[in-house]
């Protein structure tokens, strides 16, 4: 999402950057070009003309035609006024009073509520709260069953309450969080049209009922302005607190995510970033805007480092005395991979988001390939790979998809690692584990 703004957007503030002046009407080129490149990425007519009229005033404000340098000027006033449109700061989840507090999510169907319902609750457990998952959705066949299955990802408890309306399952959910000591109670509704007014009646019962801390409208960034125009219907009836987004990773242009808090009024709290229970980040407008100026989003990317982060004194001492197995190997593998794709790892570093970086999904297949030639392998050879004969090999392939030659690709740079590793001192050992991610190409 937003390569196609952030390419055009830094390819017309690129074309002034050199410029030791900038007339007025040179000012009003720029601006045109920004303008269509908003257009074009489907963000809100009005929240576009805004946007570029409160460039223009600053810029005119900031005497841009005396200016030095006129491309630095207007980069710095766009960044700031697109973090204005998308929010100016993250909005927190409010916990105030006495829980246990409810959160409503609403929205479209297949917009993927449950899906986000799921991940709002390992967000929460992260964070120390003990979150219970509720079904009011009487409507869709195996709704119920499709939470309990994503709750038991989560490790986080399920409210059942069969053959109830929606209207009496959330009443009933209250007084059983309370008994069981869940302070946050997470409602999965229904997906519905915002005309079906007997479905919208319903959220509002709910709504009264429940007095919800939360309402979140989940938003598919694949819909474009037809989300936004349904997210304003759905606050005119439930007045909501925040919007997700759903799909952030994917093609849509961006232009939704970039109006949808100028035109209803309701800051996006959370962006869905992939289809794992783990792919959920509070949103930061002024990380989103350094991303799509190709500045990069370095705090996300340490946040990021720190939740993959685990305690390697015990990896060490073992690449130390040669006891570094193939299944060490693959938990380090995998805790690089709790950081996301590389592709989208790379676009978060300043300098690297602005330039192409060739075939990142390649790479991060080649890390699946890996992972699925040592998963081939039984505990036996995994714990000492030197009893892979050709024979096991050749199974070890099969069952992997891949070659013998890839085989024995993995196994000799396993074993030059662990020569490399032996003779290296704490602080060196370290630095190669935390680049256990970027190893040279083995298949």
């Amino acid at each position: 999402m937003f390569s196609n703004l952030s390419d055009r957007i830094n390819n017309t503030i690129r074309k002034v950057r050199g410029r030791g002046r900038l007339t007025a009407q040179e000012l009003d080129g720029v601006l045109r070009e920004i303008k269509l490149s908003l257009l074009e990425a489907d963000v809100h007519y009005k929240v576009t003309k805004s946007f570029v009229n409160k460039i223009r005033e600053k810029a005119i404000g900031k005497e841009i035609e005396k200016s030095l340098s006129p491309g630095e000027v207007i980069s710095s006033i766009v960044y700031e006024e697109m973090v204005h449109i998308l929010g100016e700061k993250n909005e927190a989840l409010n916990f105030s009073g006495n829980p246990p507090f409810v959160i409503m999510v609403v929205g479209l169907q297949g917009s993927g509520k449950t899906t986000t319902t799921a991940k709002l609750a390992r967000f929460l457990r992260t964070k120390g709260r003990n979150p219970i998952l509720v079904s009011c959705d009487p409507y869709r066949p195996a709704a119920k069953q499709q939470l309990s299955i994503m709750a038991k990802r989560v490790n986080a408890a399920v409210f059942e309450n069969d053959g109830s309306s929606a209207v009496d399952t959330a009443k009933a959910c209250l007084k059983f969080a309370k008994q069981a000591g869940k302070d946050v109670i997470i409602l999965d509704t229904a997906g519905r049209l915002h005309i079906e007014e007997d479905l919208m009646q319903e959220l509002e019962e709910i709504k009264k009922i429940t007095s919800p801390k939360e309402i979140l409208f989940v938003a598919d960034a694949m819909m474009g302005q037809e989300a936004v125009n349904i997210a304003l219907e759905f606050n005119k009836r439930l007045n909501l607190s925040g919007v997700i987004f759903t799909k952030i990773d994917g093609d849509a242009r961006g232009g939704a995510v970039l109006s949808i808090k100028s035109v209803t009024g309701s800051p996006i709290k959370f962006i869905g970033t992939g289809e794992k229970v783990e792919d959920i980040e509070l949103f930061h407008p002024d990380r989103v805007a350094s991303r799509i100026l190709g500045m990069g989003d370095m705090l996300t990317l340490v946040e990021k480092v720190k939740q993959a982060e685990t305690k390697d004194t015990d990896i060490i001492k073992k690449l130390k005395t040669r006891q570094f197995t193939l299944d060490d190997f693959l938990e380090q593998i995998r805790k690089v991979k709790k950081m996301g794709s590389l592709a989208g790892t790379l676009k978060l570093i300043p300098g690297l988001s602005k330039i192409r970086l060739g075939n990142m999904e390649e790479m991060d297949k080649e890390t699946k390939s890996i992972e699925a030639v040592i998963l081939s392998m039984t505990k036996e050879e995994r714990k000492n790979f030197r009893i892979i004969n050709a024979s096991r090999k050749r199974r070890i392939a099969k069952g992997s998809g891949t070659r013998v030659p890839d085989v024995n690709r993995l196994l000799k740079q396993f074993n030059e690692l662990s020569h490399m590793m032996k003779g290296l001192n704490k602080r060196k050992a370290m630095q190669m584990m935390q680049n256990l991610g970027s190893y040279p190409k083995m298949f």
